[in-house]
């Protein structure tokens, strides 16, 4: 973790034994692992430390900065947070001890919440049309242990191209990968994440010449690969005050938790987040996606008993 946001006011900062474990005498001290400060991730996680703070008794909720899917996870894992946002296909590698992971992780799934969009962002006067035009380029592929990475190295491979070899690569978070597109020291980025992404509302503003790659050319080698986690979306690109759709490959969301949290705790954590939609979409508009039966689709992650609990009393 590499620094804690405290959502509310007597939160503390560092997170000393995290509330797996569900109401004691000294109350929850929740840790939410989130993204990069620009990312959706973080904003969402923010709301929803303020909501769970405010409604769960005896419960002080914070939002971490991280890498995000990848970190979450093994962050989770390690009892060093009790909430995390993940990629569901970095979840599936998870549980299934896949690629990033050498062994099933345990989590557990409270609900499947919106779904990301693939940006492939090419910085301003940088000729490409489709991914394969990043042969030779310098491109950021996102974070070590993101979500995005993942994303990245499947789509440049999907387009025929060796991620290690065939661009000068780069990880950079997104906050750094919209800096060095200004600067020009980048040519192109990707960013995996919900619309809109703050950072490239950021760049659309200040470079309005930006513009995103129609990724729909590798998303049939991705699912021949890796199987249907992976949808046709488009962007309005509206949402960043450019103009035209983009079509670009899609990947759900899922909140974890560790699998040995109280099934009252998680319970109540996922009843929070879904009668608290209104208070949440005033943060981010991704939240006016929640849905219950959207929310269970989690496969092949499983629920965790108390968000099963949940979702039963609503059936």
């Amino acid at each position: 973790m590499k620094r804690t946001i405290a959502i509310v006011a007597a939160a503390v900062l560092t997170v000393a034994g995290c509330g797996g474990g569900g109401a004691g005498g000294s109350g929850n001290r929740l840790s939410i692992a989130t993204g990069g400060t620009t990312g959706v991730y973080y904003v969402y996680g923010g709301g929803l430390a303020k909501q769970l703070s405010a409604n769960i008794a005896n419960t002080q909720a914070t939002a971490s900065v991280t890498s995000a899917s990848v970190e979450n996870i093994k962050l989770l894992a390690g009892g060093k947070a009790d909430i995390g946002f993940s990629q569901m296909d970095t979840a599936a590698d998870a549980v299934n001890g896949k690629d990033t992971f050498t062994a099933k992780q345990p989590i557990k799934a409270i609900a499947r919440i919106y779904d990301n969009y693939a940006h492939v962002v090419v910085a301003p006067g940088v000729e490409a049309t489709k991914v394969a035009d990043l042969k030779g380029k310098r491109v950021s592929l996102g974070p070590a242990n993101s979500g995005t990475q993942v994303v990245a190295r499947r789509m440049l491979e999907a387009a025929g191209l060796n991620p290690d070899t065939d661009i000068t690569k780069q990880q950079l978070s997104i906050n750094e990968s919209v800096q060095a597109a200004k600067d020009g020291t980048i040519d192109a980025f990707f960013w995996v994440g919900g619309l809109p992404t703050a950072g490239i509302t950021d760049l659309a503003t200040s470079k309005p010449d930006m513009k995103m790659l129609d990724t729909s050319d590798v998303l049939a080698k991705m699912q021949s690969t890796y199987g249907q986690q992976y949808v046709s979306l488009d962007v309005d690109m509206s949402v960043y005050k450019l103009d035209g759709t983009v079509k670009t490959v899609g990947i759900g969301n899922v909140l974890l938790v560790p699998d040995k949290m109280s099934e009252q705790l998680a319970y109540d954590i996922t009843k929070t987040l879904f009668e608290k939609k209104t208070e949440l979409s005033a943060v981010h508009p991704e939240a006016k996606k929640l849905d219950v039966k959207l929310g269970q689709e989690v496969t092949p992650v499983e629920l965790h008993p108390g968000a099963a609990r949940y979702y039963k009393e609503k059936a």
